[in-house]
């Protein structure tokens, strides 16, 4: 029984009035692995493109950068049709979709948002 105990006294916690049939292990910190944020960017060629994105953003630690512009100078209903699918994911999942210059997109997650830069203060006159 010696080297058991030498176990449970390195690595577990005994609780008071407790009997020795378990040892407690603390492993909150270990067990515990954050997700990294995946900044990842996509071509929208064609309509079906779509569904690589939604998949990526629905695992929620996606940040998309969607390249639109072959679509754009090949079939303007069908991006307004990817973007509208893009858009209607995107409020479903809480998440925020901004235009960047003339061709491309961002889509973020919940737990972040896009800067659309501050709001413009009205001056009052007296």
């Amino acid at each position: 029984m010696g080297i058991f105990s030498d176990i449970k006294n390195m690595f577990g916690k005994k609780k008071e009035g407790s009997d020795d049939e378990y040892i407690e292990i603390d492993t909150s910190r270990d067990s515990v692995k954050r997700q990294k944020i995946l900044v990842r960017p996509f071509i929208l060629k064609e309509f079906d493109d779509v569904n690589p994105i939604l998949d990526s953003l629905r695992t929620g630690y996606t940040i998309a950068l969607v390249d639109i512009r072959y679509l754009k100078g090949k079939d303007m209903v069908e991006l307004k049709r990817a973007i509208s699918k893009l858009k209607k994911t995107c409020d479903a999942l809480e998440g925020n979709i901004a235009g960047f210059g003339d061709n491309m997109l961002i889509i973020t997650p919940s737990f972040a948002e896009v800067y659309r830069g501050e709001a413009p203060v009205k001056e009052e006159r007296a």
